[in-house]
């Protein structure tokens, strides 16, 4: 048993822990799905759509921008808000880096016998028709 994190994570973690922290949330994850590539969108943009307080929006995009995985810039009296693709990849190239050290097999494709089947997640949001 790994006994060098139980009372805090590695400095170096804590970027990749906050992009984790903030995407566990299926409404922040629904928020993430608006954005086409480049597109701002306001704060009004996104309340219009879901069935939440303005205040309830408004700390959604804090965590995410945070996180960093979202950006934000005032035009006029409005916040616009864009996506940082870069910094969930990075998140996500530092878990994969962790478990290739945990685990250097999985890296030449040799079966590990801890692990189970990978199961498939269902898809956050309906496909369009």
């Amino acid at each position: 048993m790994k006994m060098e994190y139980i009372d805090a994570l590695p400095e170096n973690w804590m970027p990749s822990a906050q992009v984790f922290a903030a995407l566990g949330d299926g409404m922040r994850q629904k928020i993430l799905l608006l954005f086409e590539p480049g597109e701002e969108l306001s704060i009004k943009d996104i309340a219009d759509i879901f069935p939440l307080s303005r205040t309830a929006i408004v700390h959604h995009l804090l965590v995410l921008e945070r996180a960093g995985i979202l950006v934000s810039r005032r035009s006029g009296t409005a916040s616009l808000y864009s996506l940082r693709p870069a910094v969930v990849l990075e998140a996500l190239d530092s878990l994969r880096h962790y478990i290739f050290e945990l685990f250097p097999r999985l890296h030449t494709g040799e079966a590990q016998p801890c692990f189970l089947p990978v199961r498939t997640a269902p898809p956050l949001l309906p496909p369009s028709p």
